[in-house]
């Protein structure tokens, strides 16, 4: 009898030994799932690091077209602004050139006011 319990005593600690063993071997595979998990969670953050980069530097490259953009708004201004001089000084030019032959004719003018002057006098003190 006493064989009996012993041998019984065995087979309950093997079945206790087995279940811990098995419970172990769960707790192993749940160790890996947890692996797994953080390293899906670590290629996600990396992924997500790496989008934040690229969105950095589209946000970085936008602020530079942004830039060029502003300096060739800058120089397209200062070509308005060259070409309004220009357009002054031609307009000036023009206007210059149209008050010569004007001045001339006045000066033309005045002296033959002059001439038709002296001669009514001249044909006044005649008459």
């Amino acid at each position: 009898m006493n064989g009996l319990n012993i041998g019984l005593n065995n087979t309950i600690d093997g079945i206790k030994n087995a279940i811990c063993g098995i419970k172990n071997s769960i707790h192993s595979i749940k160790n890996v799932i947890y692996r797994i998990h953080n390293a899906i969670y670590g290629i996600n953050n990396d992924i997500n690091g790496i989008n934040n980069d690229i969105y950095g530097i589209n946000n970085d490259i936008h602020g530079i077209n942004n830039d060029i953009y502003g300096i060739n708004n800058d120089i397209y201004g200062i070509n308005n602004d060259i070409y309004r001089i220009d357009n002054d000084i031609y307009g000036i030019t023009s206007y210059s050139i149209l008050i010569e032959p004007m001045m001339a004719l006045c000066f033309v003018e005045e002296i033959l006011n002059c001439i038709i002057k002296f001669f009514k006098y001249i044909f006044f003190f005649i008459l």
